[in-house]
Order: structure tokens, then sequence, then C-alpha cells
């Protein structure tokens, strides 16, 4: 295993300068395990492609991909530059409305958003000269992680690409800023807060849910689902929801993030008391016409829970730091009557 040794601050604005030159340099890991305070020692992060080591606590943190920026801002820091919102935008300004939420209430301007539309743009983070990249929570490959170490050490994620759990979204990126007390303090008040949330709705209590994904209504030959490897997936448990037998087994023989199974074999999913997808009434209309899905008892009952794409309240089934408390009530709501039907 390998660690980086990181270009100092004057050295990385060459490197923005230069449109992002490669110039790295990898040295042998030095023994022992992780310090992660923020006294000036050495903070070592262990993740998919190998291990980051920072001299000291960071000042100027910046972050890319999906939600990243979050934990920072939790954590009472301004990022320097973040990614900007690509899904659930309502306003198009590039923030959601619970970061323009948190960020006035640090008394802070909206940071450096970095368009990720074609990919991570190097050079525009280059520029932020960050002292760390945070992206516990991202898809990073390879050579994306190599090109953004030129910039600054990388926290990438632990160990599958966009598979990473709040919890250690949150404990990898915090760490990352010499800050990992304050993380999994943070960790603790939010599973607190879903738990009491939770409790309030005895309806979900015993019921199961599946996710339906990328559902085609000029074609439900095939029903696509989210495995128990999806972050969504994974918040059921978090708020109380049982995993269908069906799901859980269909997800033990694979490491892949989303299944397809044929209508045809609709009953598998007999054990499902609750449905959530992306979509609206048209969706749930054609499913209930379809005469196949339709035999599905969360279909019968009409117990399917829609989250619109374009809405911030679709990004509710994707926890996130800031996004868990904003939007938690509501989408529990939506399960509980979901949940209602399924008596």
């Amino acid at each position: 295993m390998s660690s980086s040794v990181f270009p100092s601050r004057a050295r990385r604005a060459l490197l923005a300068v230069a449109g992002v030159a490669v110039l790295g340099i990898t040295t042998a890991c030095a023994a022992g395990g992780d310090t992660t305070n923020g006294n000036g020692e050495t903070i070592t992060i262990r993740h998919a492609f190998g291990e980051t080591v920072l001299d000291g606590k960071p000042e100027r943190v910046a972050t890319v991909n999906w939600a990243n920026h979050e934990v920072p801002l939790a954590l009472g820091v301004v990022p320097v530059g973040m990614a900007r919102a690509n899904f659930g935008d309502d306003d198009g300004n590039g923030v959601l409305p619970w970061v323009e939420e948190r960020l006035d209430e640090l008394d802070a301007d909206t940071p450096v958003l970095f368009d990720e539309t074609d990919g991570i743009d190097f050079e525009a983070v280059a520029d932020t000269a960050p002292d760390v990249i945070l992206a516990a929570y991202s898809g990073l490959t390879q050579e994306d992680y190599d090109t953004l170490s030129e910039i600054a050490p990388v926290v990438a994620f632990p160990e599958t690409a966009w598979g990473t759990p709040w919890q250690e979204m949150i404990s990898q990126n915090a760490a990352g800023m010499g800050m990992a007390d304050e993380g999994e303090k943070l960790i603790s008040e939010l599973e607190d807060e879903i738990s009491d949330a939770a409790a309030e709705h005895e309806a979900l209590s015993g019921r199961s849910a599946m996710f339906l994904t990328h559902v085609d209504t000029t074609d439900l030959s095939k029903v696509s689902f989210y495995t128990t490897h999806d972050t969504r997936v994974r918040f059921f448990d978090d708020i109380g929801l049982d995993q269908p037998q069906s799901i859980a087994s269909a997800s033990e023989r694979t490491d892949q993030f989303s299944l397809t199974h044929s209508a045809e074999n609709a009953d598998t999913f007999d054990d499902v008391d609750v449905i959530v997808t992306y979509g609206d009434q048209k969706l749930v209309d054609t499913l209930k016409a379809d005469p196949l899905l339709s035999k599905m008892p969360a279909v019968q009952r009409d117990a399917i829970v829609t989250l619109p794409e374009s809405d911030p309240l679709g990004t509710a089934a994707n926890p996130t730091p800031l996004a868990i408390p904003w939007v938690l009530d509501d989408y529990l709501g939506l399960l509980d009557e979901a949940a209602a039907k399924a008596q």
C-alpha cells in the first residue's frame, strides 16, 4: 500500500496555473495507525485507493461529487468549492435548499460551484487551492483520484464507488478534516433524530419496502430495483423498515446496486409491503393497469410512494447529513401513509 506526499500550497498554485500538471510524488507508507486529531499531528485516512496522509488539520476544504460538502458545512466549515447540484435543484441555482439554509446560518457566501456535468472540473478545483479534497461518497476512478491528488490530498470512498453509507461518509470526511470526534458526534445526533422521528410512525413497524428504479412506462416487461448495496435501500433500515426476503436474497448474489427481473416473475415480490420509486401519479396508474405488475400486493393496495425527480424531496431517499433533518418528516409521512395501506 502506498501513501501520498502532497505539494505545498505554493506548488499547488503552480499546478492550477499549469492546468493540473502531473507533479505528484509517492512514498512508502509509514508504519502505525490513524491519527485524526486537529493538533498539528499527522492525519492518515485509509480508502479504496490506498492511504492519504495530511500534515495537520486542513484549513481550505474542497469537495467533489454528490453531497460531500454537507459534512464540513454540518460541522461549521464552509468549503472553498463544492459540486454544483445536478439533481433535485428546483430553482436552478446549483445549491439544494438545505445547503442554502446552512450557508445562511453560517452567514457565508455560496462557495465556488464545480460544474460536474461532464465529469470533475479539475482546473476549477485547483483554482480554489484546497488543502484537502473530500470525496468519501463519490464515483472517483483511479484516474480521477490521481489527478485530484496532484492538487491536494484526497479523501476517497472507503470501499465501493457510490456505496458509502451516510454514516461512513461523515466519519471519513470528518477525519480528513481533522474533526473525527465532531463527525462521530454528528452521526450520533442524526441517528437519534431518525430514531425519534421513526418512532412516531407506528405504521412502519414490521413493514417491508423495495425501491423500484428506472421504470419505463412504455415497456413494463422488466422490473428494475435497487439492491441492499444501495444507500437508498440501506436507509430503509435506518428508519425502521424491513428488507423483503426477495430483495435480500437477490442482493446476496451480486455486488451491483440494481438488478432487473422479468415482469413474469413479479410474484417474487409478494413479500413487499411498500414500493418507493421516482415518478408521479401517471406512473402509479400505469403500474396498476399492467396485467402482471398490478398483481404485486403493494400495487394492488396502492401502497406506493412516488418521489419527484425535479423536486428536492426526490433526494429524500438518498440520505445526506443536511438533507436528513430537512426532509425526514415529509419522507416518513409518505412512507407511513403507504404502509398503512398494507395493513
